[in-house]
């Protein structure tokens, strides 16, 4: 059947098979190759769709147990972020880090070393991993932890599901008093007032910033800057107009239920939602405020199908790293190029990260900028101009967002790989687990 990724570029055809018990995982594997594992389909681009055949794990996505006393959680790995944050929120817990939906499974989290708007102090997912059992190309099944099968282990955690299968782990998940967060609005100037908002608030647990990336000149990366922390019990009993300390999910409220018309999304269009969206966050700034879980992490999980905003053609999210040294500049460049073809992004956010955990993770000591751009012929140019920027920068393109990066541009980003390609050798990954992705860049 044709699938496609969350950006609806590319599709491709693969066979599907389906898992709904860990042995089913065992079988198909025993006898493919070109295999890869699939979640959700979260991932934006080509990750998630096999050479070959694509395994689809939802099935296997069983809450196995849980310490209240430590709070290590074990799950299959398709168990959904959005389901164990319905079990686990009103208990007085959550999860160590969210990427930018629930709707993502343990194993996706896992594979894609996630990360949110914590990493610059808590790290990704990978990091609050303790163990994960992982089906090789053998068809036997390892226990990988920082102990056990170690080098293993770090390979599979933003390993893109190339090591292997994922079938089941185990993290911590974080202690909290309610469900809401107290959140500070800072507004930016400029790019650099944005970085120095996010260098400020780096003993916050949740900072992000909101870019718009149409502004120019004395204006250009004007943004919005979002801090938050877990609220405490006081602050919101304190609070006169909510009262409920675990206050249940939101449930999507919108829905797109056709694509829209590609010519929807213009410089007219986002410059004008921008400006709105840019003075109703500037009026908020005034005094601190609590906000509810669902929308300060997960904004646009109130919209069902949001990608067809961008039509049948689909969208590319262009999401890169650069180190902290010359974040500035480069960045700069980055938005004054976007600024100055007319592709500005509604969707265009700026956080600051740490280290990755794994062989093949996203993240390094840097500021990490993710636009959503519509698909069209001069896209693609256009963005290898900037990739030939971040590279030059010492940056890297996020796997899990990508759809079009060259081999080169993905070589120059990752100096692990050739570790990363040794354990997958060792382990017969290579011959037997592959994504488009993976085809696409060598890996």
């Amino acid at each position: 059947m044709i699938l496609e990724g969350w950006g609806r570029y590319p599709r491709l055809v693969s066979e599907v098979l389906d898992c709904q018990k860990p042995a089913d995982a065992a079988d198909v594997v025993a006898g493919r190759y070109g295999l890869i594992a699939r979640g959700n389909g979260r991932s934006y681009g080509d990750a998630a769709l096999g050479d070959v055949a694509t395994l689809m794990c939802r099935g296997i996505g069983r809450m196995k147990s849980f310490d209240p006393q430590t709070g290590l959680l074990t799950v299959e790995a398709g168990a959904m972020l959005s389901d164990i944050l319905e079990a686990f929120i009103p208990r007085g817990y959550f999860s160590p880090v969210v990427p930018g939906t629930k709707f993502v499974t343990v194993g996706g989290m896992i594979a894609s070393d996630v990360h949110g708007k914590n990493h610059h102090r808590d790290g990704g997912f990978g990091a609050h991993v303790v163990s994960l059992r992982l089906l090789i190309a053998d068809g036997s099944v390892l226990t990988c932890s920082r102990d056990e099968n170690a080098e293993l282990f770090f390979a599979t955690i933003g390993g893109m599901g190339l090591t292997g299968i994922i079938t089941e782990a185990s993290f911590h998940m974080r202690r909290i008093e309610t469900g809401w967060i107290h959140q500070e609005t800072i507004v930016a100037q400029n790019l650099e007032e944005a970085l120095a908002a996010l260098q400020a608030a780096d003993e916050t647990s949740y900072s992000v910033a909101w870019i718009d990336c149409l502004a120019r000149g004395a204006s250009l990366g004007r943004s919005l800057i979002f801090a938050g922390e877990h609220a405490t019990r006081e602050q919101v009993l304190a609070h006169k107009a909510e009262k409920e300390l675990f206050p249940p999910p939101k449930k999507a409220r919108l829905s797109l239920p056709m694509d829209f018309p590609a010519w929807t999304l213009n410089r007219t269009s986002v410059s004008v939602f921008n400006e709105a969206y840019y003075r109703l966050g500037a009026r908020k700034s005034a005094a601190p405020s609590l906000v509810h879980w669902n929308p300060h992490f997960f904004p646009l999980d109130g919209i069902q199908e949001w990608n067809r905003l961008y039509g049948r053609s689909g969208f590319l999210q262009h999401q890169c790293v650069v180190p902290e040294a010359n974040a500035l500049p480069v960045l700069g460049q980055i938005l004054q190029r976007i600024a100055d073809s007319g592709k500005g992004s509604f969707l265009a956010v700026l956080k600051k990260l740490g280290v990755g955990a794994g062989l093949l993770s996203f993240p390094m000591p840097g500021y990490t900028l993710a636009l959503d751009l519509p698909v069209t012929e001069d896209v693609f140019p256009l963005l290898e101009e900037i990739d030939k920027v971040i590279v030059d920068a010492g940056g890297r393109l996020y796997l899990a967002k990508d759809a079009r990066q060259s081999r080169q541009t993905f070589e120059a980003g990752y100096p692990r790989l050739a570790s990363f390609k040794d354990i997958r050798r060792a382990t017969g990954g290579d011959a037997r687990f592959a994504s488009r992705l993976a085809t696409r860049l060598g890996i």
